[in-house]
């Protein structure tokens, strides 16, 4: 695979790591980074928070001082917000890439017409990216920082938007677009449609087009690329509890056969370094022990942990406790093969989409509908 090209910046590795809240912190994108090259993006911060500095969205967007390119994802639904979000970025150089969101499914997102809600309105849409894109072209003296989207297919197989919305995204100037093969209606359930990614990449033959979804180990990286011609893939729930799943990516679009197996001896230790980690990110460790909890599923799919060292570890208040409890594990058992492999976390089920009153009659804003999205700039989060 060659390089992924965005704007000036080139990614040696075509791989992106797909935000995703409460997972892509510093500490996580690190151990990422440790194993393989690719794009690593924060967690998704609003744009109202970031324009009233709130301490969570100033947190949120802070990258270590060896992250080659400081990417960043903004979710928002006012277009002057967005763009105040995108030029305080810029004016303060705390970004080198910025990515909208318009992908979550979240209901506090979409009931108020933001995330894979909003390409629906196209007029909305069409605002708030033309708007990103001209602050991020501000910087450098001119030279800009590459803007891209992530999004759905759409609302339902009924109200599909993401052909339409890539041609609206393209033609605004943007670097990129990434295309999740899944309606908001889906959620995470089902299989995602890898045709659509490829029926998009087709009708935007002049920007580069990214894949996601379904991708849980490199070879399928690699059937999706020639599936569907795309310049790159974007990787979320397939690398939770796997961040060495970036050296198999790497060494896959290297033409290598190698893969990473670890043993219980590396996921432990791995396991261990994260907790330390988020002790450094969130500066205090009875806060980065409850963040841990929820990566212990995941790390451990698939090996021979008993249930009752799976539950104490789940309930870790410490990283003396911690190092207690990993040191009940047999480090000695190996890599336990397809078991450990295969798609993780939740996917949930589907279900309808939760919008704002009337939000289908029609593809632009009314006046109540205006309002309401002037009231939907919130500080909310979802993935």
């Amino acid at each position: 695979m060659p390089p992924l090209r965005l704007g000036h910046l080139t990614v040696d590795t075509p791989v992106v790591l797909a935000p995703m809240a409460g997972i892509t912190n510093t500490a996580f994108r690190r151990l990422c980074r440790e194993y393989g090259g690719g794009l690593y993006v924060a967690e998704m911060v609003t744009s109202r928070a970031l324009v009233e500095r709130t301490p969570e969205s100033m947190r949120l967007i802070k990258h270590d001082d060896d992250e080659a390119v400081r990417s960043i994802q903004l979710y928002g639904v006012d277009p002057v917000t967005v763009g105040a979000a995108v030029r305080m970025l810029v004016e303060e150089d705390r970004a080198d890439h910025i990515d909208l969101n318009f992908g979550c499914p979240v209901p506090k997102v979409t009931r108020r017409g933001g995330g894979s809600a909003l390409p629906w309105k196209t007029d909305l849409f069409t605002a708030i990216v033309n708007a990103a894109v001209r602050e991020a072209g501000r910087a450098r003296g001119g030279a800009g920082i590459p803007l891209t989207v992530k999004m759905r297919k759409g609302i339902d197989e009924d109200h599909l938007t993401y052909l339409e919305a890539g041609r609206i995204a393209r033609d605004a100037g943007v670097a990129a677009v990434a295309l999740h093969g899944r309606t908001a209606n889906q959620y995470y359930s089902g299989t995602a449609d890898w045709d659509a990614i490829a029926r998009l990449r087709e009708a935007l033959p002049d920007v580069p087009v990214l894949g996601n979804g379904d991708i849980w180990s490199a070879e399928d990286a690699v059937r999706m690329v020639r599936a569907t011609g795309v310049d790159g893939v974007v990787v979320g729930r397939g690398c939770q509890g796997r961040p060495w799943l970036f050296g198999d990516l790497q060494a896959a679009f290297e033409g290598s056969d190698r893969r990473f197996r670890p043993g219980v001896d590396v996921v432990a230790a791995t396991f261990r370094r994260h907790a330390e980690l988020l002790v450094e990110n969130y500066g205090e460790e009875p806060k980065a022990l409850r963040d841990i909890r929820k990566h212990v599923a995941w790390y451990f799919k698939g090996y021979p942990v008993g249930g009752d060292l799976r539950a104490r570890l789940a309930q870790v208040e410490t990283l003396a406790g911690l190092d207690e409890l990993l040191g009940e594990l047999d480090l000695t058992l190996p890599y336990p093969g397809e078991a450990a492999e295969g798609p993780r976390g939740r996917a949930g089920s589907p279900k309808r989409t939760a919008l704002p009153d009337r939000w289908l009659e029609s593809r632009a804003l009314n006046e109540e509908q205006r309002a309401t999205i002037a009231a939907a700039e919130l500080d909310v989060s979802g993935g």
